[in-house]
């Protein structure tokens, strides 16, 4: 019987931890008893939410104030994240969206997040899985998309980069079949957040697929004990990305450019 990831007093990392999902991840491991290392951009954030997390939960919890969206950046991480401490958990939240038309799109944010989306989580989850399968026990969440299952049209390079995450971690589920450490690929539709402002979208009242942070992250944590592999939160986000696989791709993505044209 494969050993539970999630345990009192154990350490997670969480990137993207200052707000949206990655803050749910903080929030619900905390209360579960793990200890963090919280990291993100925005350190007043960041030391705001450590100190209310132990204080309410008696839970160690660190903060690394670093931007991800650079080379190299995964490895200043993860010296300081795993210094005197063995990650059990690494949660691959950070990320951000463009919309637009591609050639339109300024190409150094293009880098930038295909840095961050890709290779900054590639390099994280390379550095975790050493110890982890030396301990014979671990857990990777990569945090994909709804679009990781599908090409889409003014959003190219962030669906390109999110079926990067969804076909890394089901390869790396594989390998590590039997280690005792579990992959997962998390791929939430809409989730209120800072994401949209960044992206240039917006979640209205017809939005479909709209999931709570919170409840994206209680899926997560529960396919994770499961070692379910892919979680789609959401009976619509479901039904998308099924949608999305049986069709034939040039018109998935000719219905996916559409519905992005209409997002505000």
């Amino acid at each position: 019987m494969k050993k539970a990831v999630i345990q009192r007093a154990r350490w997670a990392l969480v990137t993207g931890a200052s707000s949206g999902i990655g803050e749910a991840f903080a929030r619900a491991l905390a209360t579960k008893g793990m200890n963090l290392v919280l990291a993100a951009r925005r350190e007043e954030q960041l030391r705001a939410l450590a100190e209310q997390l132990s204080g309410e939960h008696g839970v160690q919890a660190e903060v690394v104030a670093i931007d991800l969206g650079g080379p190299g950046s995964a490895e200043r991480l993860w010296a300081e994240a795993a210094q005197d401490r063995p990650i059990h958990l690494l949660v691959n939240n950070a990320g951000f969206g463009l919309r637009g038309r591609f050639e339109a799109l300024a190409g150094s944010r293009l880098a930038e997040m295909v840095q961050l989306n890709c290779v900054t989580l590639m390099e994280l989850a390379h550095l975790a899985l050493p110890g982890m399968r030396d301990r014979g026990e671990g857990g990777i969440i990569n945090v994909g998309s709804i679009v990781s299952f599908q090409p889409v049209p003014l959003m190219a390079a962030y669906a390109a980069s999110k079926a990067f995450v969804l076909s890394l971690s089901e390869a790396l589920r594989e390998e590590n079949r039997g280690s005792g450490v579990r992959v997962l690929a998390l791929c939430p539709g809409p989730v209120p957040s800072g994401f949209q402002e960044v992206a240039g979208t917006t979640i209205g009242d017809r939005t479909l697929g709209v999931v709570s942070a919170a409840e994206v992250v209680r899926l997560a944590l529960r396919g994770l004990d499961r070692d379910a592999g892919v979680i789609v939160p959401g009976i619509a986000n479901r039904a998308g990305a099924v949608a999305a696989q049986l069709l034939p791709r040039g018109l998935a993505a000719r219905i996916a450019g559409q519905v992005v044209r209409k997002m505000r």
